[in-house]
Protein backbone atom coordinates (compact mmCIF):
# COMPACT_ATOMS: atom_id res chain seq x y z
CA UNK A 1 0.00 0.00 0.00
CA UNK A 2 1.57 3.26 -1.00
CA UNK A 3 2.48 5.76 2.23
CA UNK A 4 -0.18 8.93 2.38
CA UNK A 5 1.94 11.95 1.35
CA UNK A 6 2.74 13.92 4.27
CA UNK A 7 1.09 17.42 3.78
CA UNK A 8 3.36 20.30 2.80
CA UNK A 9 4.89 22.45 5.63
CA UNK A 10 3.60 25.95 5.98
CA UNK A 11 5.59 28.47 3.92
CA UNK A 12 7.18 30.03 6.62
CA UNK A 13 8.65 27.09 7.87
CA UNK A 14 12.20 26.44 7.61
CA UNK A 15 13.55 23.80 6.04
CA UNK A 16 17.28 22.83 5.38
CA UNK A 17 18.38 23.31 1.10
CA UNK A 18 14.99 25.04 0.28
CA UNK A 19 14.84 28.52 -0.87
CA UNK A 20 13.02 30.61 1.23
CA UNK A 21 12.05 33.18 -1.32
CA UNK A 22 10.17 30.14 -3.11
CA UNK A 23 8.66 28.44 -0.34
CA UNK A 24 6.73 32.35 0.25
CA UNK A 25 5.29 32.65 -2.46
CA UNK A 26 1.90 32.26 -1.43
CA UNK A 27 2.31 34.43 1.65
CA UNK A 28 4.16 37.38 -0.78
CA UNK A 29 0.60 37.06 -3.15
CA UNK A 30 -1.64 37.74 0.18
CA UNK A 31 -0.10 40.44 1.25
CA UNK A 32 -0.67 41.77 -2.89
CA UNK A 33 -4.43 41.35 -2.43
CA UNK A 34 -6.86 44.25 -2.48
CA UNK A 35 -6.11 47.74 -2.90
CA UNK A 36 -2.98 47.90 -0.80
CA UNK A 37 -1.82 45.04 -3.50
CA UNK A 38 -2.64 46.92 -6.52
CA UNK A 39 -1.32 50.04 -5.13
CA UNK A 40 2.22 48.48 -4.40
CA UNK A 41 2.58 46.64 -8.14
CA UNK A 42 1.88 50.48 -9.56
CA UNK A 43 4.74 51.56 -7.81
CA UNK A 44 7.09 48.62 -8.43
CA UNK A 45 6.10 49.14 -12.34
CA UNK A 46 7.05 52.96 -12.66
CA UNK A 47 10.50 54.04 -13.52
CA UNK A 48 12.99 55.40 -11.34
CA UNK A 49 11.95 59.07 -12.74
CA UNK A 50 8.66 58.34 -12.58
CA UNK A 51 8.89 57.44 -8.61
CA UNK A 52 10.72 60.93 -8.05
CA UNK A 53 7.88 62.68 -10.24
CA UNK A 54 5.73 61.88 -7.55
CA UNK A 55 7.74 61.91 -4.27
CA UNK A 56 9.43 65.00 -4.47
CA UNK A 57 6.52 67.22 -5.10
CA UNK A 58 5.02 65.22 -1.70
CA UNK A 59 7.92 66.22 0.35
CA UNK A 60 7.79 69.62 -1.24
CA UNK A 61 4.87 71.28 -2.02
CA UNK A 62 3.15 71.64 1.89
CA UNK A 63 6.00 73.38 2.62
CA UNK A 64 6.29 75.98 -0.55
CA UNK A 65 4.05 79.54 0.47
CA UNK A 66 1.96 78.82 3.01
CA UNK A 67 3.94 78.54 6.12
CA UNK A 68 5.86 80.88 8.15
CA UNK A 69 9.81 80.87 8.31
CA UNK A 70 9.88 79.25 11.48
CA UNK A 71 7.93 75.81 10.53
CA UNK A 72 9.73 76.08 6.75
CA UNK A 73 13.10 76.22 8.92
CA UNK A 74 12.24 73.36 11.19
CA UNK A 75 10.50 71.10 8.84
CA UNK A 76 11.38 71.50 5.70
CA UNK A 77 14.67 72.81 5.38
CA UNK A 78 15.46 70.02 7.70
CA UNK A 79 13.45 67.36 6.15
CA UNK A 80 15.71 68.54 2.94
CA UNK A 81 18.85 68.55 4.72
CA UNK A 82 18.45 64.75 6.09
CA UNK A 83 16.86 63.38 2.64
CA UNK A 84 20.48 65.05 1.23
CA UNK A 85 22.53 63.27 4.04
CA UNK A 86 20.50 59.99 3.84
CA UNK A 87 21.26 60.06 0.20
CA UNK A 88 24.97 60.50 0.81
CA UNK A 89 25.06 57.53 3.77
CA UNK A 90 23.38 55.49 1.92
CA UNK A 91 25.67 55.11 -0.68
CA UNK A 92 28.08 53.74 1.90
CA UNK A 93 25.84 51.57 3.48
CA UNK A 94 23.35 51.39 0.66
CA UNK A 95 25.22 50.49 -2.19
CA UNK A 96 29.00 49.69 -0.95
CA UNK A 97 27.36 47.72 2.35
CA UNK A 98 29.74 49.36 4.32
CA UNK A 99 28.97 50.36 8.36
CA UNK A 100 30.28 53.73 8.86
CA UNK A 101 29.27 55.32 12.03
CA UNK A 102 31.48 58.55 11.74
CA UNK A 103 29.85 59.80 8.66
CA UNK A 104 28.27 62.99 10.98
CA UNK A 105 32.02 64.22 10.61
CA UNK A 106 31.98 64.75 7.07
CA UNK A 107 28.81 66.72 7.61
CA UNK A 108 30.63 69.10 10.16
CA UNK A 109 33.68 69.24 8.31
CA UNK A 110 31.29 70.48 5.08
CA UNK A 111 29.72 73.12 7.77
CA UNK A 112 33.45 74.07 8.92
CA UNK A 113 35.49 74.59 6.38
CA UNK A 114 32.15 76.76 4.54
CA UNK A 115 32.09 78.92 7.61
CA UNK A 116 36.39 79.38 7.55
CA UNK A 117 35.95 80.39 3.88
CA UNK A 118 32.91 82.54 3.63
CA UNK A 119 33.14 84.46 6.97
CA UNK A 120 34.79 86.77 9.47
CA UNK A 121 35.96 85.53 12.81
CA UNK A 122 37.71 86.83 15.56
CA UNK A 123 39.71 83.70 17.80
CA UNK A 124 41.96 84.28 20.07
CA UNK A 125 44.05 87.14 18.58
CA UNK A 126 43.59 85.39 15.22
CA UNK A 127 41.08 87.47 12.31
CA UNK A 128 40.18 85.60 9.76
CA UNK A 129 37.93 87.34 7.30
CA UNK A 130 37.44 85.51 3.93
CA UNK A 131 34.66 86.15 1.92
CA UNK A 132 34.60 83.77 -0.72
CA UNK A 133 31.21 83.09 -3.21
CA UNK A 134 29.48 80.41 -2.56
CA UNK A 135 30.66 78.99 -6.28
CA UNK A 136 33.93 78.70 -4.91
CA UNK A 137 33.61 77.87 -1.48
CA UNK A 138 31.23 75.39 -1.73
CA UNK A 139 33.45 73.19 -4.13
CA UNK A 140 36.37 73.07 -2.20
CA UNK A 141 34.55 72.14 0.99
CA UNK A 142 32.85 69.23 -1.20
CA UNK A 143 36.29 68.44 -2.65
CA UNK A 144 38.09 68.72 0.85
CA UNK A 145 35.38 66.39 2.58
CA UNK A 146 36.01 63.73 -0.32
CA UNK A 147 40.08 63.86 0.40
CA UNK A 148 38.81 63.10 3.84
CA UNK A 149 36.98 60.25 2.66
CA UNK A 150 39.40 59.27 0.62
CA UNK A 151 41.67 59.13 4.03
CA UNK A 152 39.54 56.99 6.00
CA UNK A 153 38.76 54.50 2.90
CA UNK A 154 42.29 54.61 2.22
CA UNK A 155 43.04 53.61 5.93
CA UNK A 156 40.25 50.95 6.37
CA UNK A 157 40.17 49.44 3.28
CA UNK A 158 40.64 45.86 4.79
CA UNK A 159 38.13 46.12 7.59
CA UNK A 160 34.82 44.98 7.34
CA UNK A 161 31.55 44.89 9.49
CA UNK A 162 32.25 45.44 13.07
CA UNK A 163 35.68 46.53 12.97
CA UNK A 164 34.99 48.87 10.29
CA UNK A 165 32.23 50.03 12.30
CA UNK A 166 34.52 50.80 15.28
CA UNK A 167 37.24 52.33 13.28
CA UNK A 168 34.36 55.24 11.82
CA UNK A 169 33.50 55.76 15.40
CA UNK A 170 36.46 56.66 16.44
CA UNK A 171 36.92 58.93 13.44
CA UNK A 172 33.76 60.47 13.86
CA UNK A 173 34.23 60.80 18.01
CA UNK A 174 37.43 62.85 17.33
CA UNK A 175 36.09 65.02 15.19
CA UNK A 176 33.82 66.03 17.76
CA UNK A 177 36.22 65.81 20.53
CA UNK A 178 38.96 68.31 17.95
CA UNK A 179 35.85 70.94 17.18
CA UNK A 180 35.29 71.55 21.39
CA UNK A 181 38.50 71.58 23.08
CA UNK A 182 41.32 70.73 20.40
CA UNK A 183 41.48 73.92 18.95
CA UNK A 184 45.24 75.36 18.98
CA UNK A 185 45.18 78.12 16.58
CA UNK A 186 41.59 79.56 16.81
CA UNK A 187 40.08 77.74 13.63
CA UNK A 188 37.14 75.90 15.23
CA UNK A 189 36.62 78.54 18.14
CA UNK A 190 35.94 75.35 20.52
CA UNK A 191 32.89 74.77 22.04
CA UNK A 192 31.83 78.24 21.28
CA UNK A 193 31.41 77.57 17.38
CA UNK A 194 31.85 79.74 14.64
CA UNK A 195 29.61 82.21 13.92
CA UNK A 196 29.11 85.48 11.39
CA UNK A 197 29.09 83.37 8.21
CA UNK A 198 28.32 84.79 5.08
CA UNK A 199 25.01 83.72 3.67
CA UNK A 200 24.90 82.00 -0.18
CA UNK A 201 26.21 84.54 -2.51
CA UNK A 202 26.86 83.62 -6.25
CA UNK A 203 27.77 85.62 -9.12
CA UNK A 204 26.08 84.72 -12.30
CA UNK A 205 24.95 86.12 -15.50
CA UNK A 206 27.22 89.47 -14.53
CA UNK A 207 24.92 89.76 -11.65
CA UNK A 208 25.24 89.21 -8.08
CA UNK A 209 22.64 86.86 -6.57
CA UNK A 210 22.16 86.82 -2.35
CA UNK A 211 19.96 83.49 -0.77
CA UNK A 212 19.30 85.66 2.13
CA UNK A 213 15.61 83.99 2.92
CA UNK A 214 14.31 80.85 4.80
CA UNK A 215 12.37 80.16 1.40
CA UNK A 216 15.67 80.68 -0.44
CA UNK A 217 17.61 78.24 1.38
CA UNK A 218 14.87 75.85 0.96
CA UNK A 219 14.46 76.07 -2.72
CA UNK A 220 18.14 75.84 -2.76
CA UNK A 221 18.15 72.62 -0.99
CA UNK A 222 15.45 71.16 -3.00
CA UNK A 223 17.36 71.77 -5.97
CA UNK A 224 20.70 69.97 -3.81
CA UNK A 225 18.44 67.31 -3.28
CA UNK A 226 17.22 66.50 -6.84
CA UNK A 227 20.25 66.74 -8.42
CA UNK A 228 22.07 64.71 -6.14
CA UNK A 229 19.40 61.91 -6.66
CA UNK A 230 19.82 62.23 -10.57
CA UNK A 231 23.26 61.49 -10.20
CA UNK A 232 22.88 58.96 -7.61
CA UNK A 233 20.29 57.30 -9.94
CA UNK A 234 22.33 57.13 -12.81
CA UNK A 235 25.41 56.27 -10.70
CA UNK A 236 23.44 53.23 -9.37
CA UNK A 237 22.74 51.91 -12.84
CA UNK A 238 26.20 52.31 -13.89
CA UNK A 239 29.01 49.63 -13.87
CA UNK A 240 29.95 51.17 -11.01
CA UNK A 241 26.47 50.81 -8.80
CA UNK A 242 26.37 47.22 -9.79
CA UNK A 243 29.90 46.90 -8.69
CA UNK A 244 29.16 48.33 -5.49
CA UNK A 245 26.02 45.89 -4.81
CA UNK A 246 27.74 42.95 -6.14
CA UNK A 247 30.38 43.78 -3.15
CA UNK A 248 27.74 44.19 -0.85
CA UNK A 249 26.32 40.86 -1.23
CA UNK A 250 29.48 39.05 -1.53
CA UNK A 251 32.78 40.90 -1.48
CA UNK A 252 35.08 37.94 -2.04
CA UNK A 253 32.85 36.70 -4.76
CA UNK A 254 32.91 39.49 -6.21
CA UNK A 255 36.79 39.87 -5.65
CA UNK A 256 37.17 36.44 -7.06
CA UNK A 257 34.99 37.85 -10.09
CA UNK A 258 37.80 40.58 -10.81
CA UNK A 259 36.01 43.55 -9.17
CA UNK A 260 38.16 45.77 -7.39
CA UNK A 261 36.51 45.77 -4.06
CA UNK A 262 39.34 47.91 -2.19
CA UNK A 263 39.13 50.92 -4.85
CA UNK A 264 35.04 50.55 -4.95
CA UNK A 265 35.31 50.87 -0.53
CA UNK A 266 37.50 53.95 -1.35
CA UNK A 267 35.03 55.12 -3.94
CA UNK A 268 31.95 54.87 -1.83
CA UNK A 269 33.43 57.18 1.14
CA UNK A 270 34.32 59.82 -1.17
CA UNK A 271 31.12 59.54 -2.51
CA UNK A 272 29.05 59.53 0.26
CA UNK A 273 31.60 62.24 2.55
CA UNK A 274 31.24 64.59 -0.66
CA UNK A 275 27.55 64.76 -0.66
CA UNK A 276 27.74 65.52 3.37
CA UNK A 277 29.90 68.40 2.76
CA UNK A 278 27.88 69.73 0.75
CA UNK A 279 24.47 69.23 3.08
CA UNK A 280 27.05 70.85 5.90
CA UNK A 281 27.46 73.94 3.27
CA UNK A 282 24.29 74.52 3.22
CA UNK A 283 23.49 74.07 6.84
CA UNK A 284 26.41 76.13 7.70
CA UNK A 285 24.88 79.55 5.53
CA UNK A 286 21.65 78.63 6.64
CA UNK A 287 21.83 79.60 10.40
CA UNK A 288 24.98 81.59 9.52
CA UNK A 289 27.36 79.46 12.25
CA UNK A 290 28.40 76.07 12.55
CA UNK A 291 28.59 74.76 16.27
CA UNK A 292 30.06 71.50 17.42
CA UNK A 293 26.74 70.60 19.30
CA UNK A 294 25.27 70.76 16.18
CA UNK A 295 27.00 67.15 14.96
CA UNK A 296 26.81 65.11 18.04
CA UNK A 297 26.19 60.92 17.65
CA UNK A 298 22.16 62.03 18.55
CA UNK A 299 22.23 63.59 14.62
CA UNK A 300 24.25 60.40 13.63
CA UNK A 301 20.83 58.42 14.86
CA UNK A 302 18.55 60.38 13.09
CA UNK A 303 20.37 59.67 9.73
CA UNK A 304 20.36 56.29 10.36
CA UNK A 305 17.05 56.29 11.46
CA UNK A 306 16.21 58.16 7.82
CA UNK A 307 18.22 55.42 5.63
CA UNK A 308 16.55 52.07 8.01
CA UNK A 309 13.22 53.79 7.38
CA UNK A 310 13.35 54.59 3.83
CA UNK A 311 14.67 51.08 3.18
CA UNK A 312 18.49 50.49 2.59
CA UNK A 313 19.58 51.19 -1.11
CA UNK A 314 16.63 53.26 -2.14
CA UNK A 315 17.01 56.68 -3.14
CA UNK A 316 13.20 57.67 -3.44
CA UNK A 317 12.91 56.46 0.35
CA UNK A 318 15.43 58.51 1.65
CA UNK A 319 13.14 61.39 0.81
CA UNK A 320 10.01 59.62 2.31
CA UNK A 321 12.11 58.35 5.83
CA UNK A 322 13.48 62.12 5.76
CA UNK A 323 9.75 63.40 6.17
CA UNK A 324 9.09 60.82 8.25
CA UNK A 325 11.46 61.27 10.92
CA UNK A 326 12.29 64.59 11.02
CA UNK A 327 8.74 65.59 10.90
CA UNK A 328 8.27 62.91 14.09
CA UNK A 329 11.33 64.37 15.66
CA UNK A 330 10.00 68.27 15.23
CA UNK A 331 6.23 67.21 16.59
CA UNK A 332 7.74 65.38 19.39
CA UNK A 333 10.21 67.99 20.53
CA UNK A 334 9.55 69.08 24.12
CA UNK A 335 8.41 73.21 23.15
CA UNK A 336 5.65 71.06 20.75
CA UNK A 337 1.64 70.85 22.30
CA UNK A 338 1.37 67.65 24.12
CA UNK A 339 -1.90 67.01 22.51
CA UNK A 340 0.04 66.82 19.01
CA UNK A 341 2.37 64.79 20.29
CA UNK A 342 -0.57 62.27 21.46
CA UNK A 343 -2.47 62.51 18.25
CA UNK A 344 1.19 61.59 16.49
CA UNK A 345 1.47 58.62 18.95
CA UNK A 346 -1.67 57.05 18.47
CA UNK A 347 -1.80 57.61 14.80
CA UNK A 348 1.71 55.79 14.73
CA UNK A 349 0.57 53.23 16.91
CA UNK A 350 -2.38 52.21 14.72
CA UNK A 351 -0.78 52.66 11.52
CA UNK A 352 1.87 50.23 12.69
CA UNK A 353 -1.09 47.49 14.06
CA UNK A 354 -2.54 48.28 10.41
CA UNK A 355 0.96 47.25 8.48
CA UNK A 356 1.32 44.01 11.18
CA UNK A 357 -2.24 43.18 9.68
CA UNK A 358 -2.85 44.17 6.46
CA UNK A 359 -2.57 40.97 4.74
CA UNK A 360 -6.04 39.98 6.67
CA UNK A 361 -8.96 42.46 6.90
CA UNK A 362 -10.65 40.00 8.99
CA UNK A 363 -7.88 39.93 11.19
CA UNK A 364 -7.26 43.97 11.61
CA UNK A 365 -11.17 43.77 12.27
CA UNK A 366 -10.79 41.47 15.40
CA UNK A 367 -7.38 43.32 16.51
CA UNK A 368 -9.44 46.90 16.56
CA UNK A 369 -12.44 45.56 17.96
CA UNK A 370 -10.80 43.84 20.32
CA UNK A 371 -8.92 46.03 21.69
CA UNK A 372 -11.38 49.00 21.76
CA UNK A 373 -13.64 46.61 24.01
CA UNK A 374 -10.46 45.05 26.26
CA UNK A 375 -10.03 49.31 27.15
CA UNK A 376 -13.45 50.00 27.90
CA UNK A 377 -13.75 46.37 30.21
CA UNK A 378 -10.42 47.01 31.89
CA UNK A 379 -11.67 50.38 32.90
CA UNK A 380 -15.01 48.97 33.92
CA UNK A 381 -13.13 46.49 35.98
CA UNK A 382 -11.18 49.37 37.39
CA UNK A 383 -13.82 51.51 38.62
CA UNK A 384 -15.70 48.96 40.66
CA UNK A 385 -12.21 46.93 41.99
CA UNK A 386 -9.66 49.66 41.89
CA UNK A 387 -11.34 53.27 41.94
CA UNK A 388 -7.67 54.69 42.45
CA UNK A 389 -6.87 53.72 39.31
CA UNK A 390 -9.78 55.54 37.10
CA UNK A 391 -9.24 58.77 38.82
CA UNK A 392 -6.13 60.33 37.42
CA UNK A 393 -6.29 63.35 34.97
CA UNK A 394 -5.62 63.37 31.40
CA UNK A 395 -2.42 65.38 30.18
CA UNK A 396 -3.66 68.55 27.41
CA UNK A 397 -5.82 65.98 26.26
CA UNK A 398 -7.89 68.16 23.77
CA UNK A 399 -10.09 66.62 22.24
CA UNK A 400 -9.65 63.61 23.00
CA UNK A 401 -10.03 63.81 26.77
CA UNK A 402 -13.49 62.23 27.00
CA UNK A 403 -12.23 59.01 24.83
CA UNK A 404 -9.33 58.74 27.03
CA UNK A 405 -10.94 58.90 30.44
CA UNK A 406 -13.02 56.56 29.99
CA UNK A 407 -10.64 54.05 27.80
CA UNK A 408 -7.22 54.42 29.31
CA UNK A 409 -6.45 53.72 33.00
CA UNK A 410 -5.39 57.07 34.88
CA UNK A 411 -4.28 56.30 38.32
CA UNK A 412 -4.12 59.27 40.62
CA UNK A 413 -0.58 58.11 41.40
CA UNK A 414 0.92 55.83 38.98
CA UNK A 415 4.23 55.65 40.70
CA UNK A 416 6.50 52.26 39.76
CA UNK A 417 3.01 50.73 38.68
CA UNK A 418 4.45 52.99 35.00
CA UNK A 419 7.78 51.67 35.20
CA UNK A 420 6.56 47.86 35.49
CA UNK A 421 4.23 48.59 32.59
CA UNK A 422 7.32 50.24 30.84
CA UNK A 423 9.17 46.79 31.29
CA UNK A 424 5.75 44.90 30.07
CA UNK A 425 5.35 46.56 27.23
CA UNK A 426 8.93 45.83 25.77
CA UNK A 427 8.27 41.88 26.22
CA UNK A 428 4.84 42.28 24.83
CA UNK A 429 6.23 44.29 21.93
CA UNK A 430 9.21 41.74 21.53
CA UNK A 431 6.89 38.50 21.40
CA UNK A 432 4.29 40.26 19.44
CA UNK A 433 7.22 40.50 16.48
CA UNK A 434 8.02 36.83 17.04
CA UNK A 435 3.96 35.18 16.53
CA UNK A 436 2.10 34.25 14.13
CA UNK A 437 -1.22 34.15 12.99
CA UNK A 438 -4.17 33.91 15.85
CA UNK A 439 -1.47 34.13 18.35
CA UNK A 440 -0.70 37.45 17.27
CA UNK A 441 -4.27 38.70 16.79
CA UNK A 442 -4.70 37.45 20.45
CA UNK A 443 -1.74 39.44 22.25
CA UNK A 444 -2.21 42.89 19.50
CA UNK A 445 -5.16 44.25 21.43
CA UNK A 446 -3.21 44.07 24.81
CA UNK A 447 0.06 45.94 23.33
CA UNK A 448 -2.13 49.01 22.19
CA UNK A 449 -4.06 49.21 25.76
CA UNK A 450 -0.54 48.84 27.78
CA UNK A 451 1.29 50.99 25.23
CA UNK A 452 -1.59 53.76 26.11
CA UNK A 453 -1.59 52.97 29.65
CA UNK A 454 2.28 53.80 29.47
CA UNK A 455 2.16 56.30 26.95
CA UNK A 456 -0.74 58.83 28.78
CA UNK A 457 0.91 57.83 32.56
CA UNK A 458 4.72 57.98 31.29
CA UNK A 459 5.65 58.80 28.30
CA UNK A 460 3.54 62.16 27.42
CA UNK A 461 5.66 64.26 30.46
CA UNK A 462 8.64 63.24 29.35
CA UNK A 463 8.68 64.48 25.73
CA UNK A 464 12.59 64.65 25.31
CA UNK A 465 13.00 60.45 26.29
CA UNK A 466 9.71 59.71 24.60
CA UNK A 467 11.07 60.46 20.90
CA UNK A 468 13.77 58.18 21.02
CA UNK A 469 11.32 55.61 23.06
CA UNK A 470 9.05 56.07 19.75
CA UNK A 471 11.76 56.30 17.14
CA UNK A 472 13.30 52.98 18.42
CA UNK A 473 10.28 51.02 18.71
CA UNK A 474 9.42 52.27 14.81
CA UNK A 475 12.31 51.10 13.60
CA UNK A 476 11.86 47.77 15.84
CA UNK A 477 8.46 46.73 14.69
CA UNK A 478 9.20 48.27 10.60
CA UNK A 479 12.59 45.37 11.12
CA UNK A 480 10.15 42.67 12.08
CA UNK A 481 7.43 43.14 9.83
CA UNK A 482 9.78 44.71 6.96
CA UNK A 483 13.25 44.40 7.08
CA UNK A 484 14.33 46.33 3.86
CA UNK A 485 12.03 48.98 5.03
CA UNK A 486 9.54 51.30 3.73
CA UNK A 487 10.97 51.34 0.03
CA UNK A 488 14.23 48.63 0.01
CA UNK A 489 14.19 45.82 -2.11
CA UNK A 490 13.30 42.32 -0.49
CA UNK A 491 16.57 40.04 -0.59
CA UNK A 492 16.91 36.37 -1.41
CA UNK A 493 18.18 33.85 1.52
CA UNK A 494 18.35 30.12 1.55
CA UNK A 495 16.91 28.69 4.42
Amino acid sequence: MAEATPPPSAPSATQIGVDSWVTESDERRLHRAGAWGAVLRGWERLPPPGKLALVTPAIAVPFIPIVSSGNLFNYGIFILLYALLGLGLNVVVGFAGLLDLGYVAFFGFGAYTFAFLSGTHHEKGHVFTHHWPAELSIPVAIVLCGVLGLFLGSTSRRLLGDYLAIVTLFFGEAFVVFTNSADPYGVTNGSNGLANIDPLKFYAFGQHLTIASVRGYYWFLLGCVIVVLVVLHFMSESRTGRAWKASREDPLAAELMGIPVNRLKITAFIFGAGIAGLAGTVFAAAQTGAFPQNFSTQVLILIYAVVILGGVGSLTGMLVGAAVIIASNQVLDSTSPPNLQRVLFYAALIIGFALMFRSSWRKLAVVAASTVALGFAAHAIASAAWPRGVHGSVTSGGFLTGAIKHWVLLPTNPGRIADYVYVLVIVLAVSLTQLKGWWRVALAPFVFVFTAFLWENLLIQQPAVTRYVLFGALLIVLMAIRPQGLFGTARVEIA
